[in-house]
């Protein structure tokens, strides 16, 4: 895995985490003013990933996850919808055990 801050449509500044057949498997959700800001929020997702609470959601046709900060901010979201519930958890639980070692940004 590896993490990439990238300017927007916007000039706005985000990161992404990208596993190893190169799809994005986490974003920040949030655009940042600066690039050094998505940089030091991207190292902050890394160094927390396995502390953070993560939350799946959807319904039959899409699911979804999200992880919190202990402070209950959202400071990432999956890269995609997934069919079912458990491929969402297993995304997410993915993104969990192996954002900490990820390169970059």
């Amino acid at each position: 895995m590896n993490f990439e801050v990238y300017a927007d449509a916007a000039d706005k500044y985000r990161w992404r985490l990208k596993g190893g057949n190169g799809q994005i498997v986490a974003s920040s959700g949030e655009s940042f003013a600066s690039k050094s800001n998505a940089e030091r929020a991207a190292e902050g997702f890394k160094g927390s990933a396995k502390a953070a609470t993560y939350t799946v959601f959807g319904n039959k046709k899409a699911w979804y996850w999200n992880a919190k900060a202990s402070n209950g901010e959202k400071i990432a979201s999956g890269g995609e919808s997934f069919v079912s519930e458990d491929n969402a958890q297993r995304a997410a639980n993915n993104v969990r055990d192996n954002a900490g070692d990820a390169t970059g940004p």
